[in-house]
């Protein structure tokens, strides 16, 4: 059996400074080899991964990092600019800041039959690669929304905000694009692909939506109540609390679901090349599959799910995959950004 020390540390820093959100240690302290692992992925959803990759490896020791999106950005911009060495990998959700991070140069080359296997959508110029498939869901609370009021698409939300006497006024949630790389990545895809998306903006602003950040709060709040429903909610995260939380409905929308697959790096400036590309391949296998898919990082919109995600018969035409593509970059132009945010601001005035 693998020798796990396990440390999960809150680190708290002044405000404004970039911090780990948690670190953990997997693998004996006096291993010959180590790994940095940064990600935005949740430790204690990454953590049996990373066990399961760790299982025979008493010669390796894996420090992994839990970061926010645009610090986990920052940092890898920053140690990419001074050539410090920094993560032996960085896996992010926020795919649009990882395709700018290729496209500055920051990234290694690798390749191998595991990563030329891969779909043109999940790897770019062998630097880039997308690791997981989950949907951006709604969840709801099925305590106290009723059955015939869970919305299935948009459309469906847009009704239950357009009175003004609703009584979802206040009580919706969704990432805040500002403090959020993933949630500014969901809600751009949105703005390229649904007509229903400046309706939806209008309502959320004159419904008083409420935009916070991150998938663990939201979820939490719409369990308590304290939300009724969120929108664009990372499914990997919202199903894993369904499995042991009743009062959590999680929706794939009918319209269209967006699909997010993380992206995994390698820093040029990496000093562990190989370990790095060992874990890749690992997650790319069949093992780091069926173990990534224990973890809902792997989600299957036309499997049953033991009826926790909720989706319509026909999956294949309403799945929309973020491809990990140059096109990306539109979304942190900045001109296209600060109008983006403008509009933004319009509907959420105020983040809490």
């Amino acid at each position: 059996m693998i020798r796990l020390l396990f440390l999960a540390l809150i680190v708290l820093l002044p405000i404004g400074a970039a911090a780990q959100e948690l670190t953990g240690s997997f693998g004996p302290n006096e291993a010959r080899q180590k790994l940095t692992i940064r990600s935005t992925t949740d430790l204690e959803v990454m953590g049996p991964v990373v066990e399961s990759y760790l299982f025979g490896r008493p010669d390796l020791r894996i420090d992994y990092e839990q970061w926010g999106s645009n610090d986990l950005y920052e940092l890898t911009a920053s140690d990419c600019k001074r050539d410090l060495a920094g993560a032996g990998i960085v896996i992010s959700s926020a795919v649009h800041q990882m395709v700018r991070l290729v496209n500055d140069g920051c990234a290694k080359t690798y390749r191998s039959a595991m990563t030329a296997a891969l779909p043109d959508q999940l790897r770019w110029r062998d630097q880039l690669w997308g690791i997981s498939r989950e949907p951006a869901v709604i969840v709801y609370n099925r305590k106290l929304v009723p059955a015939g009021e869970v919305p299935r698409s948009r459309f469906d939300l847009l009704d239950l905000l357009r009175p003004e006497d609703s009584r979802y006024r206040g009580r919706v949630a969704t990432y805040d694009i500002e403090t959020s790389g993933l949630g500014y990545l969901l809600a751009f895809a949105d703005s390229l692909e649904a007509s229903t998306f400046g309706g939806l903006m209008e309502s959320f602003g004159r419904s008083g939506a409420v935009a916070t950040c991150c998938s663990a709060e939201i979820i939490d709040a719409v369990i308590e109540g304290r939300f009724l429903l969120a929108y664009n909610v990372l499914g990997s995260y919202a199903l894993a609390r369904a499995q042991n939380e009743n009062r959590l409905g999680v929706v794939a929308p009918k319209d269209y679901t967006l699909i997010l697959s993380r992206g995994a790096m390698i820093p040029k400036n990496n000093r562990a090349t190989g370990e790095a590309s060992a874990f890749l391949e690992f997650l790319l296998s069949a093992a780091g599959r069926a173990s990534l898919e224990e973890a809902l990082l792997l989600v299957r919109l036309d499997e049953d799910e033991g009826a926790l995600l909720e989706s319509p018969d026909d999956t294949q035409t309403i799945q929309r995959p973020i491809a990990l593509s140059p096109a990306l970059l539109i979304a942190l132009d900045r001109h296209k950004r600060g109008l983006f945010r403008e509009r933004w601001r319009a509907a959420f005035p105020i983040s809490p």
